[in-house]
């Protein structure tokens, strides 16, 4: 993947709001495809936490994005951290004119987390995930969890009956 620091935030803008989190979402799906990473939005996690973008590398390596529009829902994400335990790579996906500051702070773990910048045509990487390996036990649930999901969305989109049969809705 292309790592670059071209997008820069508009320091008069301080809010992504024009922006909303689809767009980003739509974005980072984008890098991600051309990177053969596919993912799914609103995964829910097996401690009740629901990941914004979950997704599986062509290495089998599970990676997390936590999306934020606006600089409150960013300073007061209290629960990130939960989802560390469940993926290899972890990122914050961002608007470009959202100020990135408080990511470089050591209450968001720069050193854990990488950092991608998305608008609704595209994102770029900013900042590599490091790689915190999961326990190949652990990938091994997270993956299959994944590939179910997707799975059971792609029948109930087909066919609508089929969700009374759904033991996870």
């Amino acid at each position: 993947m292309a790592v670059t620091d071209s997008i820069r935030p508009d320091p008069a803008a301080d809010s992504g709001a024009s922006i909303v989190a689809s767009d980003v979402v739509r974005g980072v799906s984008r890098l991600f495809a051309r990177n053969d990473i596919w993912c799914l939005p609103e995964m829910m996690l097996r401690n009740g936490r629901r990941a914004d973008l979950m997704g599986v590398d062509a290495r089998g390596q599970v990676i997390i994005v936590e999306i934020k529009v606006s600089r409150a829902d960013l300073l007061g994400d209290g629960k990130w951290t939960d989802y560390l335990e469940f993926c290899d790579r972890f990122y914050w996906a961002l608007p470009p004119a959202l100020d990135r500051a408080p990511l470089e702070t050591e209450a968001f773990l720069p050193d854990a987390c990488g950092v991608i910048v998305a608008d609704s045509y595209d994102a770029e990487i900013l900042r590599p995930a490091p790689l915190r390996q999961l326990a190949a036990a652990r990938r091994k649930v997270e993956v299959e969890r994944l590939a179910r999901a997707a799975l059971r969305r792609l029948v109930v989109s087909a066919d609508p009956e089929t969700q009374k049969w759904d033991r996870e809705s």
